[in-house]
């Protein structure tokens, strides 16, 4: 199977969906007249534009006429011109159209870009193809509602979404990838396999459900085991605490509209968003001498941000979150080794489930930035260095860092070649300049110390929203939320020696059950197959004789017959090694 292409990080891509976007425009604005356009960005899968079309709506069945229309601006080939005018010029120009002029009224004094085809012009910083004629493979996806500036008490506007390619071939192929991305939606198969809900009286904020909590139990588990091997130090911190804190950690001041609060006995508080608050109240609650460090310590805390309802998506996008977080704090000397310990633990973790990944450095920010530009030059030096020892290679990103330090980025690649960024190893200049840390150095003097924040899951949440896309529900067996099902061909001649095993297998600690029920065989081996459990046991006279079992693996139409025995030897392998 190919990689899914990221349309917003190739070039020539980006170009080509952001004019198909204002084709798209063009083709809506024909046909519904009283159109008004919001925006109309590039995004990874393609591009979408939100538009008020007033009383009237889009239904799947408009989608194909919009097409038909923006083939017919295609074949017209019209050149695509950029134009420059004031911004007097452009508040005239769009005065009918509100959504353009809150655009414009937010833009500095001086010219403004326009693109201009035919009759339709927009505002857009570009840049765009040369004529229309060059968008002829496109295919319009979807369509949805989508909030004004994504505030639920704004309007609702409509959202249309498409994609373009260069060639036909590549646009058949994109659409098969999005039909089996489709097929693999965590929502979907988390519904069907029974791993998570969400309600409507706590939006953005998941339900695990029982299946879903044995693979979050273990993922936790495999956590805190490789971390304890790294010699971290476990807490737990409060999941509320005093807006004073959040004022000394800055979180208040540029934060708070995230931040979920309350007053408790006439006294503000706030829901933590962050885990880091908490980490350096624990740090500064000991003395500590430069023997200790470095200390690392790790928490599994849950964290709640607010945000937009229009941005909710399954467990990717959420309210509430448990975040995999360790921060480190350590003397100067000892960025470069332990940033590199670090990596190198990412990347074993990462290999578990088979995902691949690529490094981004992201370096200090041009203007806003705090701390002296030495120790970020030397800050930034030893993250480049440590990637390079660990035998890495990174990308720069200029100027992407935090304001209070640099940072890695870690994108993993899912199964179909998506992206998605998840570890983070951020160097922290500030939080322990505001909690004033210390540390006493050899000589008995106070020295502060250096602090990382680092999340490898990210999100445990949307870790595994994204382990049910990569293995499409089928999990490695050591993860399976059942590993075993147990089938016998007749419930009466053969349901003993099938209990037998299923109560074995459960006593070994394996995940295993039984489906006796009075149904066909074909049916309940297909409803395992369904319910994509690793290993189906078929149990029938042979079985018996010979105390063996008949082992069919999901995914597979093909039976294998072994001893019991052996079958358990070779199962417990599988799990221990994690295997894939």
């Amino acid at each position: 199977m190919k990689n899914m292409i990221d349309i917003k990080e190739n070039e020539r891509l980006s170009v080509m969906n952001h004019s198909c976007a204002h084709m798209m425009a063009q083709a809506v604005k024909r046909l519904y007249p009283n159109a008004k356009f919001w925006v109309g960005p590039v995004i990874s899968e393609g591009f979408y534009y939100d538009i008020d079309l007033g009383d009237e709506v889009i239904r799947d069945e408009d989608l194909p006429k919009i097409e038909k229309e923006m083939k017919k601006i295609a074949k017209d080939g019209k050149r695509i011109v950029r134009k420059e005018i004031s911004k007097a010029e452009a508040l005239e120009m769009f005065k009918d159209d509100p959504y353009k002029i809150d655009l414009i009224q937010d833009l500095e004094d001086g010219n403004i870009t326009c693109y201009q085809q035919g009759e339709f012009i927009d505002l857009c910083r570009g840049p765009h193809v040369d004529t229309v004629k060059e968008l002829k493979n496109f295919k319009l996806l979807k369509h949805s509602g989508a909030y004004w500036k994504g505030d639920a008490n704004n309007k609702m506007l409509q959202r249309i979404y498409g994609v373009c390619f260069e060639t036909k071939e590549e646009l058949e192929e994109h659409l098969n990838l999005l039909e089996e991305a489709k097929k693999r939606d965590h929502k979907k198969i988390g519904r069907e396999l029974g791993l998570f809900m969400m309600s409507e009286y706590a939006p953005g904020m998941p339900f695990f459900l029982p299946n879903g909590m044995i693979i979050r139990n273990l993922l936790e588990n495999f956590w805190y085991e490789e971390h304890t091997k790294e010699n971290y130090k476990f807490i737990k911190t409060p999941i509320m605490m005093s807006k004073e804190l959040w004022e000394v950690s800055g979180h208040w001041e540029n934060y708070k509209e995230n931040m979920y609060t309350t007053m408790v006995d006439d006294r503000e508080f706030a829901i933590k968003p962050m885990n880091c608050p908490g980490s350096l109240l624990v740090f500064k609650n000991a003395l500590h001498s430069y023997k200790d460090l470095p200390l690392r310590m790790g928490e599994l805390g849950q964290v709640h941000r607010h945000e937009a309802s229009g941005a909710l998506n399954g467990l990717f996008r959420v309210r509430t979150f448990t975040q995999d977080d360790a921060h480190i704090f350590m003397r100067p000397d000892q960025i470069e080794s332990e940033v590199m310990e670090l990596i190198k633990f990412i990347d074993r973790v990462y290999s578990v489930f088979g995902l691949s990944y690529r490094i981004e450095l992201s370096t200090r920010p041009e203007k806003k930035y705090i701390g002296d530009l030495a120790i970020w030059e030397k800050s930034e030096k030893a993250l480049a260095d440590a990637c390079v020892h660990a035998g890495k290679e990174y990308k720069v990103n200029p100027g992407d860092g935090a304001f209070y330090g640099p940072k890695l980025d870690f994108h993993i690649k899912d199964s179909l070649g998506r992206e998605w960024q998840c570890g983070t190893i951020q160097l922290d200049m500030n939080l322990p300049e505001r909690f004033d840390l210390s540390y006493v150095e050899s000589d008995g003097s106070k020295a502060r110390p250096v602090m990382l924040h680092r999340v490898i899951f990210g999100s445990i949440e949307r870790f595994i929203g994204i382990l049910i896309e990569h293995f499409a529900g089928h999990f490695p067996t050591w993860l399976a939320p059942t590993q075993v099902m147990v089938v016998p061909v007749h419930y009466e001649k053969h349901v003993d020696f099938a209990s037998e095993i299923n109560e074995k297998l459960n006593a070994l600690g394996f995940r295993s059950k039984l489906d006796a029920r009075n149904e066909k065989l074909g049916y309940r081996i297909r409803e395992a197959q369904m319910q994509k459990v690793p290993y189906q046991l078929v149990i029938g006279d042979g079985e018996i004789e010979n105390r063996s079992v008949t082992i069919r693996k999901a995914m597979s139409k093909e039976s294998i017959t072994m001893p019991l025995d052996e079958f358990i030897t070779m199962l417990s392998a599988e799990v221990k090694e994690k295997r894939l």
